[in-house]
């Protein structure tokens, strides 16, 4: 579990309600972002909900280097 960074930014707010237990979270590389070369979206069909914080994205971003799903 982790805290998801930048949501205030994005659609979580007014998803909450519609996101379910269960229910698949995407993640998807962003190398190129400006603020962070280790950016890791989170978006929930197709609506992005924020990032994946700064403090632990670096793994989770070598892994989808990697390919892994």
């Amino acid at each position: 579990s982790s805290p998801l960074a930048g949501s205030q930014y994005y659609s979580a707010s007014r998803l909450w309600t519609d996101i379910r237990i269960g229910d698949r979270l995407s993640l998807a590389r962003e190398p190129d972002n400006r603020h962070d070369r280790n950016a890791v979206r989170v978006e929930w069909n197709g609506h992005k909900l924020g990032y994946v914080p700064r403090a632990e994205n670096r793994a989770v971003a070598q892994a989808l280097n990697a390919g892994e799903k």
